[in-house]
């Protein structure tokens, strides 16, 4: 399975710099969560590790190729992207939807095979949506719609999954589900995801690893047990935690 590394990462924004020179490599079985303040650049942080944005400085790899070199085709195979809100241009029914998901790996002029169909029920019974395959887009609830896009995301099978903010729309149980979903998925087959989180409780409980922006371009990356604590957390959100402890796990709550 391939890992994702970033070397001297710089990207800015109307002049505001929101990260200097991140170096970081994120190996497979991973689990990574990118936290920061409302405007820190968590989003353009994400969409720089797909490829979808040009950084200001350094470079981004898959394993020892530069993610710019790679095709449109090759970077779809490699990473799976699920965007915070995306737009649909066209009507589509939630089978359609999901079935998206197999195109990087369809050869030019090919039809879907049993395989793909497959693959697609597959993904809507994970996320429990299998009754639902022949329903407009626009029928849907916005938790109902979240999880049809994560269904599209796993019949990419991508070894790279970007997800920023998976839990948008969604309950709580579904929130846990998804989550959980996810990362046994990194655990069993080694791929890997990194998420775009605003809840640092759902960041303690499933992440392995976090990359925490700050202001002016600074910024903390490492295990969780490194770098996830109430300090660094006051500083990053600009507001005083409590931390309460339950089984050697910290939660933090605002004051």
């Amino acid at each position: 399975m391939p890992s994702l590394r970033a070397e001297e990462l710089s990207l800015s924004i109307a002049g505001r710099r929101l990260c200097d020179k991140l170096s970081v490599t994120l190996h497979p079985s991973e689990n990574w969560v990118i936290l920061g303040a409302n405007g820190s650049g968590k989003t353009t942080l994400l969409h720089t590790f797909a490829g979808l944005r040009s950084p200001d400085g350094g470079r981004v790899y898959i394993d020892e190729t530069a993610i710019h070199r790679m095709t449109s085709r090759q970077r779809a195979q490699h990473i799976g992207v699920l965007f915070q809100d995306p737009e649909t241009a066209f009507p589509a029914t939630v089978h359609e939807t999901v079935m998206t998901g197999r195109y990087p790996h369809l050869d030019r002029w090919r039809w879907e095979s049993k395989e793909d169909y497959r693959a697609v029920d597959m993904a809507l019974a994970a996320v429990g949506m299998e009754g639902m395959t022949q329903r407009p887009l626009a029928t849907l609830s916005g938790g109902e719609r979240r999880r049809v896009e994560i269904a599209a995301l796993l019949t990419q099978d991508a070894p790279i999954c970007l997800l920023d903010e998976p839990t948008n729309h969604l309950d709580l149980r579904h929130q846990i589900h998804i989550l959980e979903l996810l990362a046994d998925r990194a655990r069993r087959s080694g791929h890997f995801n990194i998420s775009v989180l605003h809840d640092v409780n759902l960041a303690t409980r499933f992440g392995t690893h976090a990359i925490l922006l700050f202001d002016n371009g600074e910024y903390l990356h490492g295990s969780l047990s490194e770098v996830l604590n109430r300090a660094n957390l006051e500083r990053l959100y600009h507001c005083r935690l409590r931390e309460i402890r339950d089984e050697g796990t910290g939660w933090f709550l605002p004051m």
